[in-house]
């Protein structure tokens, strides 16, 4: 559940300047800055998101990899989910969330999380390899 869950936040991404993720109950949880280091509420680096869509912990560890083509890998290689156009799928495509103008809605529709100036890549990996 917990990748399931976590897949579901693989639909934000890139951003110009660090710009805040806030849980459904608008409580700022991190932050995403323009060089890619992903930090927690209280500003502690939690880990890295490159352009190249590899995705390592703060001890510069691969641990993930976001695919152009919207596939989401484990550090190997596995395939865990995917991302089509505003759905959020598991490994075997059940749809497990929804992104719908800056809010993340679980498969029910029930806002979980928000976030704003956050292009998909880099802010769905954030969700999904360190907030979840």
């Amino acid at each position: 559940m917990k990748y399931a869950l976590a897949l579901f936040f693989i639909c934000l991404g890139t951003l110009t300047f660090a710009q805040r993720i806030q849980n459904g109950n608008y409580s700022t949880i991190g932050y995403i800055a323009s060089d890619g280091k992903v930090q927690d509420g209280n500003y502690r680096t939690l880990g890295y998101i490159g352009s190249d869509g590899k995705v390592q912990d703060a001890n510069y560890r691969t641990i993930g990899y976001i695919g152009f083509d919207g596939k989401i890998q484990d550090g190997n290689y596995r395939t865990i989910g995917y991302v089509q156009d505003s759905k959020v799928q598991d490994g075997n495509y059940r749809t497990i969330g929804y992104i719908d103008n800056g809010k993340l809605q679980d498969g029910n529709y029930r806002t979980v999380a928000y976030y704003e100036g956050v292009k998909s890549r880099w802010a769905a990996a954030a969700f999904f390899f360190f907030f979840f």
